[in-house]
C-alpha cells in the first residue's frame, strides 16, 4: 500500500492528453453554438489541463531531496499544489460555470449549430471515460478491497484523489451538458442551456470542496493509511526482539513517510546488544516499508 509515483504520472498524463483535446473541440463549438453550458464545459477543460500542469510540477518538486532547511524533505509539496487545484477548480471551473449561466439566463441567446455541440459532447465524453478509465485502473491498483467512497476518504495520494475527482466531475458534467443542449434543441428555449451551465457550476464546486476538504487533512498533517499502520504494528509485533509495540506514531509526507515507534524490548544483556537489536529491527523494518524515509526507534517498557 505504499505511495506509487507511477501510478500518478500514469493518471495525470491521461487525463492531460483528453483535457488538452476536449478543450479545443469545445471551444470551438462553443464559439459556433454560442452555448452557455459548451462555453462552460470549454473553461472547465481549461482549467483541468492547467491543473494537470500543476500537478506535474508538485510532483517534480516533492522528489527533492532534504536540506539542512527542510530536513524532512519537500514531499508536501504535491499537497500545496493539490490544493491549489481545487481552489481553480471550484473557482475558475465551478463559480465561472455558475456566473456563465446566470448570464444567459439574464441575456437569452438561441443556439446556432447545436448539432455541432451534440458531437463534440458526444467526443468529449468518450475522450473523459478513457481518462477516468485510466485513472480508476490505477486507483484499484492501491485500494484493495476498499469502496471507492473509502479510499477516497482514506488515501494519502492526494495528486490521485484531484484526477479522480476532476475525471468523475468532467463525465457528470458533459452529461448534463448534453442534456441541456439536447432539451434546447427540443424545444428551443435557452432557458435549458443556461440551466445545464448551473448545474454544471454547482457539481464541480462540490466536488472541488470535497477534494480541498481531504487535501486540507494532509496539508495539516495525516498519519499513513489506517491499513498500511495496522501493517507496520503487526510487523514490529512479530520481531524476534520486540516484546511489545506501545506506541507508533507516522506521518505522511507525499510518498514518503516518518515513523516514531516506542517499544518494549525483550531483555538484552548489555547496551551494544540492545542498540544491535533495535537496529537490525529498523533495518527489517525498511526492507518491507520502503516510503520510511524517516525511522525513531525508542525503548520503553510503558506508553
Amino acid at each position: 500500500m505504499s505511495h506509487s509515483g507511477s501510478n500518478s504520472l500514469k493518471s495525470i498524463f491521461f487525463a492531460l492528453g483528453a483535457n488538452a483535446a476536449i478543450f479545443v473541440a469545445k471551444l470551438t463549438a462553443a464559439l459556433i453554438t454560442g452555448s452557455g453550458a459548451m462555453l462552460a464545459e470549454a473553461i472547465h477543460s481549461l482549467a483541468d489541463t492547467g491543473n494537470q500542469i500543476l500537478l506535474l510540477v508538485g510532483l517534480k518538486q516533492s522528489r527533492k531531496p532534504p536540506s539542512p532547511d527542510f530536513p524532512l524533505g519537500f514531499g508536501k509539496s504535491i499537497y500545496f499544489w493539490s490544493f491549489i487545484v481545487a481552489l481553480i477548480m471550484f473557482s475558475l471551473g465551478g463559480m465561472f460555470s455558475i456566473y456563465e449561466g446566470v448570464h444567459k439566463l439574464q441575456h437569452p441567446e438561441p443556439l446556432s449549430s447545436p448539432w455541432l455541440a451534440v458531437g463534440v459532447l458526444l467526443f468529449s465524453i468518450f475522450a473523459e471515460s478513457v481518462s477516468l478509465w485510466g485513472c480508476l485502473r490505477e486507483v484499484n491498483k492501491v485500494r484493495g478491497d476498499r469502496s471507492l467512497y473509502r479510499w477516497f476518504r482514506e488515501s494519502r495520494q492526494s495528486e490521485l484523489l484531484v484526477v479522480f475527482g476532476e475525471d468523475l466531475a468532467a463525465l457528470l458534467g458533459l452529461s448534463f451538458a448534453l442534456v441541456a443542449v439536447g432539451v434546447t434543441m427540443v424545444t428551443g428555449d435557452p432557458f435549458y442551456d443556461a440551466t445545464g451551465s448551473i448545474v454544471i457550476g454547482s457539481l464541480l464546486v462540490v466536488i472541488a470542496v470535497g477534494i480541498g476538504i481531504e487535501v486540507k487533512s494532509l496539508l495539516i498533517g495525516q498519519g499513513v493509511e489506517p491499513a498500511l499502520k495496522k501493517e507496520m504494528v503487526a510487523f514490529l509485533n512479530q520481531e524476534e526482539k520486540v516484546a511489545e509495540v506501545l506506541n507508533l506514531l507516522t506521518f505522511q509526507l507525499g510518498k514518503d513517510v516518518m515513523v516514531a515507534v516506542k517499544a518494549r524490548m525483550e531483555d538484552c544483556s548489555t547496551v551494544d546488544e540492545l542498540v544491535k537489536a533495535i537496529n537490525s529491527c529498523e533495518q527489517r523494518f525498511r526492507s518491507r516499508f520502503p516510503e520510511t524515509l524517516w525511522l525513531f526507534f525508542e525503548p520503553d517498557n510503558k506508553k
